[in-house]
């Protein structure tokens, strides 16, 4: 069930066929080496949310991209929004989310930059009361019974542009893709220009640029859209069991209402 597509007077009896569970799917607006859309991982978020939802009833959001990725400001076509403003942003979202009736709210991640800001935000709940459970699921695992889709893939070192989120988009949008203009896999290996720092378990806030300074990492050339499918429908019920276990979780909630009265009984 799609947010945008429902009238107001319908939108009750889709909270409640949802179990309270909106899927945000959430992706971003950067550089994908040659042959991709900027869309990339919005386009990838939302098909997975959209497969998932036709597998367990869920109210599926519209595609959100006001997310981290100030890494890829060096090439045209990126929005990298400012820290506070994506934290603040999202917090109203997903606060209007809840108001609406969904308090279950799944943040369903397709990019790889959004892992530690989605990590913090997640964990920045707990700074006050909310009525609601934010739930994160980032590229979600794919299921033992889908294992064998992990073996489709020639390539070795991917990531980014490379074979999987080619065949994605080849699977999605297959028009958007140029894959003649896909570059060779040495322009998709990373620099290691921080190796050092990097073996030493150092941390820098420009290690992406530092490996991968033209949003490249992986070989897209050997990508097919029956691969991408393939993966899309395993993630798909990946996801889908992910919403079946949180309409079914009442101890998210019920463990957030203990911890904010004991912050509260100080």
């Amino acid at each position: 069930m799609n947010w945008q597509d429902l009238t107001s007077d319908q939108f009750p009896a889709a909270v409640q066929a949802a179990g309270g569970v909106c899927l945000v799917p959430l992706g971003c607006l950067e550089r994908h080496a040659h042959h991709l859309p900027l869309g990339t991982d919005k386009f990838i978020a939302s098909d997975l949310c959209r497969r998932a939802a036709e597998l367990v009833p869920a109210v599926v959001f519209p595609d959100y991209f006001f997310t981290q990725i100030l890494e890829a400001r060096h090439y045209p076509g990126c929005i990298g929004l400012e820290p506070d403003l994506i934290l603040a942003l999202l917090e109203n979202v997903c606060a209007e989310i809840a108001r609406n009736g969904l308090k279950k709210i799944v943040l369903v991640n397709a990019h790889g930059g959004n892992g530690s800001f989605l990590t913090y935000f997640a964990q920045a709940q707990l700074a006050s009361r909310r009525d609601y459970v934010v739930y994160v699921v980032d590229h979600p695992d794919l299921l033992p019974e889908d294992a064998t889709v992990q073996t489709l893939w020639e390539t070795t070192v991917d990531g980014h542009a490379g074979e999987i989120e080619t065949s994605q988009i080849l699977a999605i949008h297959p028009e958007l893709v140029h894959l003649e203009q896909a570059p060779a896999e040495p322009e998709g290996m990373p620099l290691e220009r921080l190796k050092a720092l990097q073996d030493a378990g150092v941390y820098t806030g420009i290690w992406w640029y530092a490996d991968h300074p033209t949003h490249s990492r992986g070989d897209g050339r050997p990508a097919t859209a029956d691969k991408g499918n393939r993966l899309m429908d395993a993630r798909a019920r990946a996801l889908a069991a992910a919403v079946r276990a949180i309409q079914q979780d009442s101890e998210a909630m019920r463990l957030q209402d203990e911890f904010y009265d004991a912050v509260e009984s100080e």
